[in-house]
């Protein structure tokens, strides 16, 4: 095995990030400022700090529990030998990091700022420090998160899986990520959020800044699988250069009490590629506030949105916002959503801004509830009422992601699948 960490003996000890001055003013001024959308977290009720943990060369080894609550999030640690590289942290801690590809570099963003200069030079590039509180609280908390690399022309084998772990009630666990594809490079990674309890309450903080060079590609699938009392307040932003793609799959099928994020993609290339895929189901007491962003700002950039979107008595914002800002740029949003009990809500919002001729973008949505003469149809065809709805409600949730690498297709396939018993 090629491990990027260094002999590490004991508790891994964190390093102090590298962050300018300019960095943390911004973060103070703003360390108050609520979200533009969505519910206001109040930081006030969760701790900052947690006992750091043992590091662990054989990611194996970790406790049978945590793993079995990592695997339902799509992170496998018993045999890594289908992935390119593993990165864990608990809490605060990361706890296993290591690359089995050369070319590919997994490690915590801590040790990466202290390797590379010039990764100073992405820190807080594609999302804004001072955004709101959240951000500034990721700054001034200064809690690690991955870095993830692969060198120009290096293609992953297998995925890279990347596990962020809640184990501490009550912590808010404050996450920094920075992911690169350098030229003409591939670089496939599914990561994983989870919780250790499924009942104490915890705040999950995470920045991630996605830059995706010439030629590029980067396929991001994320499954959350957190419990009915986590707050989670994802950041993320990508930049993609020329001819660059970034394919992003979000997933959250399990109970979750208050979750909003508006990922946002800048095409600064000509013909660089967005495609954003989001499958979300809402249980009684969820409140999702989700949406997807693309500003194609270079000749010839395209972006697809799509969601699916499931209440079982929860409440849904579901968003979608093309921005075309350059000639020949083409978009389409896709939203659709499904109400499986009468108390539950969707509101879908797309949004489309064009600011020239010469662009093409559209968008749909619909929401509604299961039609009863589907329902009658399958059962007519032998099948419990149940059996019909499992079938119908499993067809709206197939999306046919272009791109996605067969490993990764058939991962997202099996999370779904693993849910769908308890969603029904």
């Amino acid at each position: 095995m090629r491990s990027v960490s260094n002999a590490l003996r004991g508790v891994y000890q964190v390093r102090e990030i590298k962050s300018s001055k300019t960095y943390r003013d911004k973060a103070k001024a703003a360390s108050t400022k609520p979200a533009a959308i969505g519910e206001d977290v109040d930081l006030t009720n969760y701790v900052s700090s947690a006992e750091a943990q043992p590091y662990q060369s054989d990611p194996s080894e970790l406790p049978a529990k945590t793993k079995e609550q990592m695997l339902e999030a799509g992170v496998i640690l018993d045999d890594v030998s289908q992935r390119s590289g593993t990165f864990i942290q608990t809490d605060n801690t990361p706890v296993h990091f290591s690359s089995w590809q050369e070319g590919i570099e997994v490690m915590p963003v801590s040790q990466a700022l202290e390797n590379y200069d010039w990764l100073s030079d992405y820190w807080w590039q594609a999302v804004a420090v001072d955004t709101d509180k959240y951000t500034a609280n990721v700054e001034l908390s200064q809690s690690n998160g991955y870095f993830i690399r692969a060198l120009p022309g290096t293609k992953t084998i297998y995925p890279v899986q990347a596990c962020l772990y809640l184990a501490k009630g009550k912590l808010a666990q404050n996450i920094h990520n920075i992911i690169i594809a350098e030229e003409n490079s591939e670089l496939h990674i599914i990561t994983g959020c989870t919780t250790a309890s499924k009942e104490e309450p915890g705040l999950h903080l995470g920045v991630s800044e996605f830059y995706i060079k010439r030629g590029a590609k980067i396929t991001f699938t994320m499954i959350h699988s957190w419990n009915p009392e986590v707050a989670v307040r994802p950041r993320t932003a990508a930049i993609v250069e020329e001819d660059g793609l970034f394919l992003s799959n979000y997933v959250l099928m399990k109970p979750v009490r208050s979750l909003q994020m508006y990922p946002t993609a800048r095409c600064v290339g000509e013909n660089a590629v967005v495609r954003y895929n989001s499958i979300l189901v809402a249980a009684q007491g969820s409140a999702l506030d989700v949406g997807s962003r693309a500003i194609l700002n270079a000749k010839g950039a395209k972006t697809e949105i799509i969601s699916r979107a499931i209440t079982t008595g929860g409440n849904i914002i579901a968003r979608g916002y093309i921005e075309g800002n350059a000639p020949e740029v083409k978009g389409h949003l896709e939203c659709r959503g499904l109400i499986l009990q009468g108390e539950g809500v969707i509101h879908a919002i797309p949004e489309l801004k064009g600011t020239l001729d010469g662009i093409d973008l559209s968008h749909e949505a619909a929401v509604g509830k299961i039609a009863e003469e589907e329902v009658e149809y399958l059962m007519a065809r032998g099948l419990t009422r149940a059996e019909a709805t499992a079938t119908i409600v499993r067809g709206f949730l197939e999306v046919d992601i272009e791109g996605l690498p067969p490993l990764l297709s058939a991962e997202l396939q099996r999370a779904i699948e693993s849910s769908e018993k308890e969603l029904m």
